[in-house]
């Protein structure tokens, strides 16, 4: 015989039972650490359970995030890269969480570093909330520039000439990459932007003088041309002391530093014209797809208000070598700037760091920006003649 629990017991469970909340993240190298901070907040409240999901790196990430949108069984929460958030929200497919932004206290807005609040807005609203930021820095070969006499250059002029100094027995200096982050913050040392208004300036002036110089310097051997997909040779080379110079992000650091046979530098990313020195913010926030019910997105933001606490925080810097989204988090951290004072500096450009575009065509800009530099620093087309192509490809 079946018996049948009351209905106010029925009731009773239901609501004690946890809202799940599937978190889908491309922090694949750090996933232990990030599992962590969900078992600590689910054992904090009852509300919530989060259930972190790596997911690969962004690339990967947000194609099979888009699928499972359209397939209506997506995350309640997932990460993205800044790049990847205005062309969602133009498809419709991520939460407004304007409200949310709203209810956050003017104290705890005004901690937050300006770029890193904007970043998460399209057209005036909040889509993203920031969590791992990244700004670019110089990785170089300490032992290498020490033995030469070479000091880490500042500038990118200072970038040449050291490169020409040291492209002997066979090395090519610097990494002269194919990525759109690292050649955004080229042009914007030199005080100009691959941006105007709404529309793409990819062939500015000072575009081509960035590009020039690096399609020069790899025609000279001192600079070693470099898809994205070639970063384990890369990683080698540098290793191995056959390239010297490294655009990368300063979260690069602790993976970097763990490579044998030499002493990792890092410096500011170069700045070409005095007064300019901005830096795009690099990294990832979370969003919240469109079809999470509204217990799903109070509990995603929840977990989200419980990673921006400062010692939650602190302890993501240490792990990860992130720049900290609040101003806050420094004072926590003063004993481990003090280990790494590279690191200190390196983050210290938050204070001069812009949002990356938000708008919805600039993944594709980007695209063809890094086709752009592959001709040019290899040979296929001069520099002016790649990012006309790649202007003409983005205004279509």
């Amino acid at each position: 015989m079946l018996r049948f629990l009351p209905l106010t017991l029925l009731l009773a469970s239901a609501q004690a039972a946890p809202v799940k909340i599937e978190f889908w993240h491309a922090m694949e190298g750090v996933q232990g650490k990030v599992a962590e901070y969900a078992r600590q907040f689910n054992a904090s409240q009852n509300r919530y359970e989060v259930v972190p999901v790596s997911k690969g790196n962004y690339r990967e990430l947000q194609p099979a995030l888009q699928k499972a949108i359209q397939a209506g069984n997506a995350p309640a929460l997932a990460q993205l890269e800044f790049t990847q958030i205005a062309p969602m929200v133009a498809a419709g497919q991520l939460a407004d969480l304007s409200q949310e932004d709203n209810a956050l206290s003017a104290e705890l807005l005004k901690d937050f570093y300006a770029p890193a609040w904007k970043a998460g807005e399209v057209n005036g609203k909040r889509f993203a909330l920031p969590w791992n930021l990244s700004v670019p820095v110089l990785m170089y070969n300490a032992g290498a520039l020490r033995r030469a006499g070479v000091n880490p250059p500042a500038t990118w002029t200072d970038m040449e000439a050291a490169s020409k100094r040291l492209a002997t027995g066979g090395k090519r200096p610097l990494v002269a990459a194919a990525d759109a982050w690292t050649f955004e913050a080229n042009v914007l040392s030199r005080g100009g932007s691959l941006v105007k208004g709404n529309e793409p300036n990819l062939n500015s002036p000072e575009a081509v003088e960035a590009l020039t110089q690096l399609a020069r310097m790899s025609a000279a051997g001192q600079a070693q041309p470099r898809t994205l997909g070639e970063a384990t040779r890369a990683a080698f080379d540098f290793a191995r002391g056959q390239n010297l110079f490294v655009m990368a992000s300063v979260a690069n650091w602790t993976d970097a530093r763990k490579v044998p046979f030499f002493q990792l530098g890092i410096a500011p990313f170069p700045c070409e014209k005095a007064g300019a020195c901005t830096v795009p913010l690099g990294g990832g926030a979370l969003v919240v797809p469109r079809n999470a019910s509204a217990p799903q997105q109070a509990g995603a933001v929840a977990f989200w208000a419980y990673l921006m606490e400062p010692a939650r925080l602190a302890d993501w810097v240490k792990t990860t070598a992130y720049a900290p989204p609040r101003r806050s988090v420094t004072p926590l951290l003063n004993d481990w700037y003090r280990q790494n004072p590279q690191i200190k500096v390196a983050h210290a450009q938050m204070e001069r760091a812009a949002p990356r575009p938000n708008l919805a065509s600039y993944g594709a800009w980007v695209s063809a920006v890094e086709d752009a530099i592959w001709k040019a620093v290899t040979g296929k087309a001069s520099a002016q003649a790649a990012l006309n192509e790649a202007q003409n490809k983005a205004k279509k």
